[in-house]
């Protein structure tokens, strides 16, 4: 073999977690026979860093230059469509590929062995050992027949004798206990696939049968659509179960998960143990655990919010997408991504099924199930009727024109008087707003200042409860004040417009008897927390819930029949592309939550646009016709689903560099067939987190492709230090 052969073959390229572009060739060393997807640790800087290999560098690089691979992972390597994803979505959003690296390699903690534990069994008696009373205790637990071959960890024979670890070690150096090293990390319990099964009606028999018939049939996706209370994740847990029969993993997303404590107790119920968590509140013992599950196969089910989509499973057989059409599935930060259709990705590369569930899909699921007329993509299982013959519930408009509240309040006098009438029968009520804290504007009474954040061009919130003002963009806090900084006039500050806590102090005013609760994550911010709330509430310990979003996330209340929506045209204004698709979905979704049960609901919408077609939609309950005519509109202007978005963020500290940067975008801005570059424009927050920000909005049509127009424009302008780019493929925000 010739020296060039041999550097050939021991320089391989990997990406390091960290975020910068592209491989990095690194001798092999200790990794000499790595293969792509293998895991290893390099020296990158003056640090250690996880990296993956994705195989041979190309050798171009003189070899004095390169530094060696510092450890070989004693990790199975990840399997080949996990790597390949990792460059698809690098590519797709065009986030550094390192990136990507470092949302998999979330856990490098995982790479080194588990910490271990001794396992203490019987050991024949040595003739001299003393048998004390704490001795005998620990002697008899360990001979009982379930222990006596495998023994027991310290924790349990303590538990159960009383005795202490000292006497424990004592027994280990006399000879009376043999002892065992064993990893701490013990496997989550296996979900069971032969316990009793909810009885499921017609309809979701049908699109049960269907599901579970797809599993292990290779990639398709399957848009469930279920009205509010039908039963879709009973129908999910058809294929779930199935997909657990043929030893795979399976993994489900939610939205939201500090509020999935109802499903975690349902997914509990079906198969006999929980499901493994994964989400931000998971302390980071758990996670190297579970990450480690995940890449060995031993963890089975994981339920997690969008991040969980990067977990390195190693066979996985199905992915669900539950609330498919919920924003919260797009990321806004580092790696900009929708997670519902990097789903979709990823279940297309490990060619296997993807089901997305929603009582209100979104406008691009609904079109690639074909309703549009539109080459048809994804399957589509239809549930039509909520489940125990309840009724879905009525909705009715409050024209705040003809019957607003009083001076000062916030609710009508027909929703008013339909909470009366729930207390009296001992029903509950929810009243929703999506505004958190007190009041969302705060202003000089003399002077008409308004109290805005110094590190954005936003409005401090009022937040009473907590006694601070907040910023809800970068999360700066203040102290509330009376008087005015800008005039210095004194007890003039005033509270414009209702939050959840306004409200809540309306509902006491009113109801001075009554228990309320506040549902928003100022107040329930934790799965734990979220979970005590919900019980609280079936319980019947709460008689009207005030929520914000949060309140909309699946959850069933059996008592729960009316809803007031305080605000409903909150959201319909501004030029967000989603915005009339946006309202609908979150009033139908709250909506929904009355009349769940025997009990028949009601929805009762306050408005000052009655003749709204979001609001027209809903009354008629017509949701096909909405989303009919919202297709057509984003037809004509070429809009996603139907066109293509990309948008450009420019943000720096310094406000003429900023200028200076918008110039030279403005300047070298490429002209091509098929594709509008509107911009650069100061964003509609021109200032966020102490920086000065700027857009660009590219439109394309569909068979444009954006990335690359972008990569060969934005690739040549040389950034100041001082000026960050940000792309955001497909943006739901506009801000």
């Amino acid at each position: 073999m010739t020296e060039s052969t041999l550097s050939q073959k021991s320089v391989l390229a990997i990406a390091v977690s960290a975020p910068v572009g592209g491989p990095y060739d690194y001798l092999a060393g200790p990794a000499m026979g790595a293969t792509r997807g293998s895991l290893v640790m390099v020296p990158f800087g003056g640090r250690q860093l996880p990296g993956i290999v994705m195989g041979k560098a190309k050798g171009d690089l003189p070899m004095a230059k390169l530094r060696t691979v510092a450890v070989m992972v004693n990790l199975p390597r990840l399997p080949a469509p996990m790597v390949q994803f990792i460059e698809r979505v690098s590519a797709w959003t065009m986030a550094p590929l390192g990136s990507v690296v470092k949302m998999v390699l979330s856990q490098p903690a995982a790479f080194g062995c588990p910490p271990k534990l001794k396992r203490y069994r019987l050991a024949p008696p040595p003739d001299e050992a003393r048998l004390t009373v704490s001795r005998q205790l620990v002697l008899d637990y360990l001979g009982e027949p379930e222990r006596r071959d495998g023994g027991d960890l310290a924790a349990g024979i303590i538990a159960a004798s009383g005795v202490s670890q000292s006497v424990l070690g004592r027994m280990e150096a006399v000879g009376l206990l043999q002892v065992e090293l064993v990893s701490a990390d013990l496997l989550p319990p296996l979900p069971k696939h032969n316990l009793a099964h909810v009885v499921l009606n017609d309809d979701q028999q049908h699109a049960a049968d269907h599901l579970r018939a797809t599993i292990g049939q290779g990639f398709r996706v399957n848009l469930l659509d279920g009205v509010t209370g039908s039963g879709k994740t009973e129908v999910y847990f058809e294929a779930v179960e199935a997909s657990i029969k043929a030893g795979q993993q399976v993994l489900i997303l939610l939205p939201e998960i500090a509020l999935s404590a109802a499903w975690r107790a349902r997914f509990s119920a079906r198969f006999g143990v929980p499901p493994l968590e994964w989400h931000s509140d998971i302390l980071p013992g758990q996670k190297r655990k579970s990450w480690r599950f995940v890449l060995e196969g031993r963890a089975s089910v994981v339920v997690g919010a969008r991040s969980a989509l990067f977990l390195p499973f190693s066979k996985l057989g199905l992915i669900v997408v539950d609330e498919e059409h919920e924003h919260a599935f797009k990321q806004e930060e580092q790696v900009i991504y929708q997670a519902r259709d990097m789903a979709v990705l990823l279940g297309q590369l490990n060619k296997i099924p993807v089901v997305l569930a929603s009582a209100t899909p979104s406008l691009e699921s609904w079109v690639n199930a074909g309703k549009t007329g539109m080459l048809q993509r994804y399957e589509y299982l239809s549930l039509p009727k909520r489940v125990h013959d309840a009724e879905l519930p009525s909705i009715q408009i409050i024209n705040l024109r003809e019957t607003p509240p009083e001076r000062g309040r916030w609710l009508a006098p027909p929703l008013v008087n339909a909470i009366d009438l729930r207390l009296k029968a001992g029903e509950q009520s929810l009243l929703y707003l999506n505004r958190r804290g007190y009041a969302p504007l705060t202003l000089c009474a003399a002077c008409g200042t308004k109290l805005t954040c110094p590190n954005c061009d936003s409005w401090m919130v009022a937040h009473r409860l907590a006694g601070r003002m907040r910023c809800h963009h970068c999360g700066h806090e203040s102290r509330p004040s009376n008087n005015c900084k800008a005039c210095g006039s004194k007890d003039q500050m005033q509270a414009c417009g209702p939050g959840v806590e306004r409200l809540a102090e309306e509902v006491l005013w009113r109801f001075p008897e009554v228990r309320f609760a506040l549902l928003s994550s100022d107040t329930v911010g934790t799965p734990k927390a979220a979970e005590t709330f919900i019980q609280s509430v079936i319980d019947g310990e709460v008689d009207i819930i005030i929520g914000t979003q949060m309140a909309a996330k699946g959850h069933h209340f059996p008592n729960l029949t009316l809803v007031g929506v305080v605000d409903a045209d909150l959201g319909l204004a501004g030029g967000d592309l989603r915005a009339a698709e946006r309202t609908f979905q979150m009033l139908s979704q709250v909506a929904g939550r009355a009349g769940r049960e025997s009990r028949p609901g009601e929805a009762m919408l306050q408005t000052l646009e009655p003749q709204n077609p979001v609001l027209a939609s809903l009354i008629s309950g017509d949701r096909d016709l909405f989303l009919e005519q919202e297709a057509a509109a984003r037809l004509a202007a070429g809009m996603p689903p139907f066109g293509r978005l990309a948008s450009v963020i420019i943000s720096s500290p310094y406000e003429d560099r900023l200028h200076d940067t918008m110039r030279q975008l403005s300047s070298t801005h490429p002209n091509f067939d098929l594709v509008q570059i509107l911009g650069p424009a100061i964003a509609p927050i021109g200032f966020l987190r102490g920086k000065h920000r700027a857009r660009l909005l590219i439109r394309a049509d569909k068979s444009v492709n954006i990335q690359y127009i972008l990569e060969h424009w934005l690739g040549e302008i040389k950034l100041p230090s001082s000026v960050r780019m940000q792309i955001d493929i497909d943006p739901y925000s506009f801000l």
